[in-house]
């Protein structure tokens, strides 16, 4: 298990260390994250994501938040619900995976425009080992969006990320990004009264790989 430094193996372990499939296994087809929360991931997305690109949609449901108007090459979606996953209609095709066994991605090297993780990276209990597949499979230069909330599924997300505020969990996504050899890392946040509070976390490949 790849792990940054300093951290010791339990950091990554969770209160529920039953199967993630079992904990996946029926739908879930609601959001996670309120509307204006939405509306800021949507934002980050229209600023980052080129339009006609190819896009992988990491851990994603039902709904992916891109822009309406913004129109994709191709969107490919990882999850672990089938249910969920066919419900979306962005997608143009999906793939069930559960990262925390196997983080190796089933897909070629280079091949995407640009990637986004939506609300689910405090599930990883291999972050590094998986952000590294996803640098794999992006083009150079390309982005990879991690956003979140201060939602999640207590038993399922893993202790550190539990003993952490969303500033401290905002710099172990970059952390998780630096060590997987992300460059221009960059963290942004949108925290309005009377709504989820959100934070992302943006890294590039780097180029001339």
């Amino acid at each position: 298990m790849t792990q940054l430094p300093g951290l010791p193996d339990a950091a990554f372990d969770k209160a529920d260390p039953s199967p993630d499939a079992e904990f996946y296994d029926f739908p879930r087809l609601v959001t996670h994250i309120d509307d204006e929360a939405i509306a800021g991931v949507t934002r980050i997305y229209r600023g980052f994501m080129p339009a006609g690109g190819a896009v992988l949609d990491l851990m994603s449901s039902w709904v992916s938040h891109l822009p309406d108007d913004v129109t994709y090459r191709e969107v490919v979606g990882h999850g672990m619900n089938a249910e969920e996953l066919a419900a979306n209609p962005r997608l143009t095709r999906w793939f069930v995976q559960d990262l925390n066994v196997d983080p190796v991605l089933k897909l070629a090297d280079g091949v995407f425009d640009a990637a986004c993780l939506c609300v689910s990276v405090q599930y990883l209990q291999r972050p590094v080992d998986v952000f590294r597949e996803v640098a794999r499979v992006l083009r150079d230069g390309a982005p990879f969006i991690v956003s979140f909330s201060n939602r999640c599924f207590p038993t399922k997300a893993v202790a550190i990320w539990q003993r952490l505020s969303g500033p401290e969990q905002q710099r172990l996504v970059g952390a998780y990004m630096n060590a997987a050899g992300f460059t221009g890392v960059e963290g942004f946040a949108h925290t309005p009264p009377g709504s989820d509070p959100l934070w992302a976390v943006v890294g590039r490949t780097p180029s001339g790989r």
